[in-house]
């Protein structure tokens, strides 16, 4: 895919992006960071009882970063519904960048960031893949974080609430 091709496919996604926003009620929430380049992402999860089975009802999503983050976690929150956690678990960045197809290596950490969120909500106490993340311990209640910058704030001022787990930038996509 040439990058002009890219540009119009996250321009795409960016112009009508998809599940943003606080997620009331939402039973499962994660959020992570990359301190290289700033971006920060939360992501909320709502599960239901279908065939016997705890799917993604729905997912959502809040940025503070790039373009093909926000593409990214925007078409990611639409593959995983209808998701076990084990199945939304085994999508690998690139899998969660659907019709954006593979991104250039300058790009890929937008992919991760939306991997470690989902992973981070859906194995929050779990350290399987480290992230170049501040990675929220445990999720709050909605009272006490309205929204990730509200949290971030919070968490600053209360000199606690995250934990800081370094990325080894060639660490492989794959578990």
């Amino acid at each position: 895919m040439s990058d002009t091709d890219l540009q119009r496919r996250i321009a795409e996604a960016i112009q009508n992006p998809k599940n943003m926003g606080e997620l009331e009620g939402a039973d499962a929430v994660g959020t992570v960071g990359n301190s290289d380049c700033g971006e920060m992402l939360r992501m909320w999860i709502k599960f239901k009882e279908e065939h016997g089975k705890k799917v993604i009802d729905r997912a959502t999503f809040q940025s503070f970063g790039c373009e093909t983050a926000i593409a990214v976690a925007s078409l990611a929150t639409e593959l995983i519904r209808g998701k076990t956690t084990e199945q939304a678990l085994s999508m690998s960045g690139e899998e969660l960048a659907g019709d954006l197809g593979p991104l250039p290596p300058m790009k890929i950490h937008c992919s991760q960031l939306v991997e470690e969120a989902l992973r981070s909500a859906l194995q929050p106490s779990s350290e399987s893949r480290p992230c170049d993340a501040v990675k929220q311990a445990t999720p709050p209640a909605p009272t006490d974080a309205p929204s990730l910058l509200g949290n971030l704030g919070q968490a600053s001022q209360t000199g606690g609430g995250f934990r800081i787990i370094m990325l080894d930038e060639k660490r492989p996509t794959e578990p």
